[in-house]
């Protein structure tokens, strides 16, 4: 991101009742990058992934970096259909208890493939953990629409997503 970025927010969505997806579309071409700050739980144990301009094809590649206090792992997946922001720990689940995950996409409006890098964040009342992913989606397309998501399970009511452009200074 440039020195001296500002931040605008765009866009925030909560969900009032359970729901498969956070989706941004629409988004404007008129930023550098992109941040999407993310709160989020499930009902059921399930993972946090992104989509990008809906493509459910193997466009994806990622490297996650987790870690609790006692456990270190990685993981990788290459021409994949799904991008994961973590792993080894999925959503929490219990009532009022939600993860924080921070996605930074770059250059999302230029014509070259696109790099994001995404910090997943967990508090399990006390024993927290924490995931790091570094992202590639194989597309020259500019970016308009993400969706947050699980691989599977709804997100629970009260999840909330801000979508802010970053301009130049």
């Amino acid at each position: 991101m440039p020195a001296g970025a500002t931040y605008e927010p765009i866009a925030t969505s909560t969900l009032g009742t359970a729901a498969a997806e956070i989706l941004f579309s629409s988004i404007p071409s008129t930023y550098t990058d992109l941040r999407v700050v993310w709160t989020a739980r499930t009902a059921t144990s399930d993972f946090p992934i992104l989509r990008i301009n809906s493509d459910t094809g193997t466009n994806y590649s990622y490297t996650v970096l987790y870690g609790n206090g006692t456990t270190a792992a990685s993981s990788r997946g290459n021409s994949t259909a799904t991008c994961y922001l973590g792993i080894d720990v999925a959503m929490p689940t219990a009532a009022n208890t939600f993860c924080l995950v921070t996605i930074d996409l770059f250059n999302y409006a230029g014509s070259t493939n696109k790099t994001f890098l995404s910090v997943y964040s967990n508090d399990r009342n006390g024993s927290g953990e924490v995931n790091r992913t570094v992202g590639l989606w194989r597309s020259t397309s500019a970016i308009n629409a993400l969706s947050l998501r699980t691989t599977g399970v709804n997100l629970a009511a009260g999840s909330t997503a801000t979508l802010y452009g970053i301009k130049a200074a």
